[in-house]
């Protein structure tokens, strides 16, 4: 994958996580805000989520109050390079930690 590959299957992702957030209907607040290609969640508790772009790696890392991951796109998912798991799938457990509420993608 070159630069130019990496910056658009991320913009994607990143357009797709932002749809979804203002599409949720639950109760909870959730602030979703992009600068320099990193996209923090804030939540009404005051924890955060943050989302950025590691271009050197052409990976996204994900940092959550249960921990950081690194994702590698594969098999057209951005998979976590420790566990195998799915970038929507741990994002959206994340969500539901911090905002106390159901979320999926």
């Amino acid at each position: 994958m070159n630069d130019s590959e990496f910056h658009q299957l991320a913009d994607t992702m990143m357009a797709s996580i932002e749809e979804h957030l203002d599409n949720y209907d639950g109760d909870a607040d959730i602030d979703c805000e992009t600068n320099g290609g990193v996209m923090t969640l804030s939540f009404e508790d005051g924890s955060k989520i943050i989302i950025n772009r590691q271009e050197p790696f052409h990976q996204i890392w994900l940092a959550t109050k249960q921990g950081g991951y690194h994702y590698d796109y594969k098999d057209n998912n951005w998979v976590c390079d420790r566990s195998g798991g799915l970038f929507t799938d741990m994002l959206a457990q994340a969500i539901a930690f911090q905002s106390g509420e159901p979320f999926t993608f």
